[in-house]
C-alpha cells in the first residue's frame, strides 16, 4: 500500500488562504481581515511579555546563562527572548518565565 503525498495546491504567500478554501470574496475578504487582527493582538502581547523578561535580566545584570538557568530554559531561548522572536513562543511559556521572574502577570480585556 502506498500513501498518496503529491501536492495538489499552495497557496501563494500573501494570498487570501479563504478564497481557496472556498468562501466567497466578500467572506474571504472579512476573514483575512480578522485573521490578520488576531495574528497582530497576539504578537503584540508577545512583544509585550519579552519586554518585561527583558527589561528584568538587564535590570538584574543577568548573563543569559544565568537567567537561563533562573526561568529554567536554555540560554538559546533566553536569546530568543531578548531578540523578541515572538514566533519561537507561546503566550503561555511566556507567562510561566515571567512567573519564575517574580513578575506575575494579571490580564486585562478592553
Amino acid at each position: 500500500m502506498t500513501i498518496d503525498t503529491a501536492i495538489r495546491h499552495v497557496t501563494p504567500a500573501g494570498a487570501n488562504l479563504f478564497l481557496d478554501l472556498g468562501f466567497s470574496p466578500a467572506e474571504a475578504k472579512k476573514l483575512q481581515a480578522a485573521s490578520r487582527r488576531q495574528i497582530n493582538d497576539i504578537r503584540a502581547l508577545k512583544q509585550q511579555l519579552m519586554s518585561e523578561l527583558a527589561g528584568w535580566i538587564a535590570e538584574h545584570g543577568l548573563r543569559q546563562a544565568d537567567a537561563a538557568q533562573i526561568l529554567m530554559v536554555s540560554r538559546p531561548r533566553i536569546s530568543d527572548v531578548v531578540n523578541h522572536k515572538t514566533a519561537k513562543f507561546t503566550i503561555d511559556t511566556l507567562v510561566e518565565m515571567l512567573s519564575r521572574a517574580g513578575k506575575p502577570v494579571r490580564l486585562s480585556v478592553g
